[in-house]
C-alpha cells in the first residue's frame, strides 16, 4: 500500500547529499512570519522551542524516516504508512486528509502575514484592518498564486529555493543583526531575561497555549522522511542532517522571538505585521532617530513577502498527488484524478480555492478584535491541531510497526533497540496530546472578546476539519464502484508483486 506508482530506489539511485537533504527540509519548517507569535511567550520562547525541537520535531522526523525505508513503504508517505501498519486504509486516508487539510487553513494564515506587512510598507492600514479589505486580499493573493501553477511546477522548486534563502536567512539574519546592534547600545528591553522568566507559568493554562505556534513552525518534518532511500549514507546522514536542523531551528526561532519581544510590547504586537514593526523599531533608534533606513525596511519585507508566496506556492500542488493515489484505492471520487495539459490536479486546486473562501470568511470576520490577532491566532492554531491529529495517527502506526511489524526489513532504524524507539514514539505522542489540549485554551494575551471569539472559532473549525474526512469515506462503496471494473483488483495484485509501493 502506497501513494505513488513508482518503484522504490536502487542503492545506486541516492543522488541526495547531506546538504541536499537538509536544505530540502529547512525549506519545508522554517519561516520568519511566526516570529511575531513566539515573541508573545517572551524570554520562555526559549523553553517551548527547545520542548518542541527536542521532544516533538526530532522523535516525529526519526520516525518518519525509519518509517519510510520500510520495504514497499519508501514512496508512501503518511497514507501509506498508516494503511500499511494498521492494515486500515480509511485510517490512512483521514491521517492523508488532516496532513492536506491543514494547510487549506495555512494559506489564509501565510496570506494574513502578506497582508499585514503590505499594509506598513504602502501605509494603507485599512487593508489590513478593514475585515473585507482583509477578506478580497488574501482571495486575491491566494487566487493569484495558484493561477501560476495552472501552467505546471516546472519552476515552482527554483521559486521556493530562492524565497527560502532571500525570504527566511537573509531577512532573519539582518533582524538579528539589528537586534544584536540594539542591545549592545544599551536601549530599553520589553522584557526580562533569568530562570524565572525562562520557563512559563504552568499554573495559567493561557499561557501554554502560544506552544501550538512552536509545533506549527516544526510541521512538515515528516515529508523529507519519504527521501530517506535517496539519501547518501542514510544511516549517518539522515539522524545528522536531523540533529543540525533541530539545532538551527531552535536557534532561529529562539532569537527571532526574543528580537521582537525584546523591542515592542506585547499588548502592542501584531502577530502578522509584528516583523515590520520589530524592524522598523531597531532600524530607526540604531540609528540614532536621525536617518530612518526607509528603503531597507521596505525591501527586508518584500522579499518576506516573496518568501511567503514562494511557500504557498510550493503546498498549493505538492500536497494533491496523495490524494490523487488515495482515489486509485477508491477513498475519493474519481474526478479528484482530473488534470490539465500540464499535469496539474485541477480539480484539486479548484477545491482548494472552495475551502479557502469558507476559512477566509470564518476567520477574518469571526475574529477581527484584539487588532486582528485573534485571526490568525485561530489561524495558526487550527492548522497545528488537524496536523496533529494527522501525527497522533503516525504514531500509534509507528508503535505498531516496531511491536508487530518489526521483523519488516528497513534501510534505516533508530538506534538503540526497542526500548529507545519505544521512548521516540513516546515522547512524540505525548508532547502531541499536550499540545492539542492545551491549543484550546485562549492565550492570556488575547482579551475577553478576543478569547471567546478563539474558543468559538478554534471549536467549529476542528470540529469540521474531523467530520468531513468520516463523510468523505463513509462512501467508499460508491467510489469503489464507479471505478474500471478489476481497476482496485489489479492495483492489489500490482501491490502484493512489488510493482505499486
Amino acid at each position: 500500500m502506497s501513494s505513488q506508482n513508482a518503484a522504490a530506489p536502487t542503492p545506486t539511485q541516492r543522488t541526495l547529499t547531506l546538504f541536499g537533504f537538509f536544505a530540502m527540509t529547512a525549506s519545508m519548517v522554517m519561516a520568519v512570519y511566526e516570529y511575531p507569535s513566539f515573541g508573545t511567550s517572551g524570554f520562555s520562547c526559549v523553553f517551548f522551542a527547545l520542548l518542541g525541537g527536542l521532544f516533538w520535531f526530532l522523535p516525529m522526523a526519526l520516525m518518519a524516516a525509519e518509517m519510510a525505508s520500510v520495504d514497499g513503504w519508501s514512496q508512501g508517505g503518511i497514507f501509506g504508512w498508516v494503511s500499511n501498519a494498521l492494515h486500515n486504509e480509511r485510517l490512512g486516508f483521514m491521517a492523508l486528509f488532516f496532513q492536506w487539510f491543514q494547510i487549506t487553513v495555512g494559506y489564509v494564515t501565510m496570506s494574513y502575514v502578506i497582508i499585514g506587512l503590505l499594509s506598513k510598507i504602502l501605509g494603507w492600514s485599512a487593508l489590513n484592518d478593514s475585515p473585507w479589505l482583509k477578506f478580497v486580499a488574501v482571495l486575491v493573493i491566494f487566487f493569484g498564486v495558484t493561477l501560476l501553477q495552472l501552467g505546471g511546477t516546472k519552476y515552482t522548486a527554483i521559486i521556493a529555493k530562492i524565497g527560502f534563502v532571500v525570504g527566511i536567512l537573509c531577512s532573519a539574519i539582518i533582524l538579528f543583526v539589528f537586534a544584536i546592534i540594539y542591545l549592545a547600545q544599551g536601549h530599553p528591553v520589553q522584557i526580562r531575561f533569568g530562570a524565572r522568566q525562562f520557563f512559563p507559568d504552568f499554573s495559567q493554562m493561557g499561557t501554554l497555549t502560544i506552544f501550538a505556534t512552536f509545533i506549527l513552525a516544526y510541521t512538515g518534518v515528516e515529508a523529507s522522511g519519504s527521501h530517506i532511500n535517496e539519501l547518501q549514507k542514510p544511516g549517518r546522514n539522515y539522524p545528522l542532517a536531523m540533529f543540525i536542523l533541530v539545532a538551527i531551528a531552535i536557534a532561529f526561532d529562539s532569537l527571532g522571538g526574543i528580537s521582537v519581544a525584546s523591542v515592542i510590547p506585547e499588548k502592542e504586537l501584531s502577530l502578522n505585521a509584528g516583523i515590520y514593526q520589530t524592524l522598523d523599531y531597531l532600524m530607526y533608534v540604531d540609528t540614532g532617530g536621525t536617518h530612518h533606513l526607509t528603503w531597507l525596511l521596505d525591501l527586508v519585507c518584500l522579499l518576506i513577502c516573496f518568501g511567503v508566496i514562494a511557500e504557498i506556492g510550493s503546498w498549493v500542488v505538492g500536497p494533491s498527488a496523495g490524494l490523487r493515489t488515495s482515489a486509485d484505492y477508491g477513498m475519493m471520487p474519481q474526478s479528484i484524478r482530473r488534470t490539465n495539459k500540464h499535469g496539474v490536479p485541477t480539480i484539486v486546486l479548484l477545491l482548494n480555492c472552495i475551502i479557502v473562501v469558507v476559512w477566509d470568511a470564518l476567520l477574518t470576520f469571526g475574529g477581527s478584535s484584539s487588532g486582528g490577532n485573534v485571526s490568525i491566532l485561530v489561524a495558526e492554531t487550527l492548522t497545528t491541531c488537524i496536523y496533529l491529529v494527522g501525527y497522533l495517527l503516525m504514531c500509534v502506526s509507528y508503535f505498531r510497526l516496531i511491536y508487530a511489524e518489526k521483523d519488516l526489513k528497513r534501510t534505516y532504524s533508530i538506534p538503540g533497540g526497542l526500548v529507545t524507539k519505544t521512548v521516540v514514539a513516546a515522547c512524540g505522542t505525548l508532547t502531541s496530546l499536550f499540545c492539542l489540549v492545551v491549543s484550546f485554551v485562549p492565550s492570556s494575551a488575547l482579551n475577553t472578546t478576543g478569547q471567546h471569539e478563539y474558543e468559538t472559532l478554534l471549536c467549529i473549525g476542528f470540529i469540521v476539519a474531523i467530520v468531513i474526512p468520516i463523510i468523505i469515506s463513509a462512501f467508499r462503496n460508491r467510489y469503489v464502484a464507479a471505478m474500471k471494473p478489476g481497476a482496485l483488483k489489479k492495483l492489489r495484485y500490482q501491490q502484493e508483486q512489488g510493482k505499486h509501493v
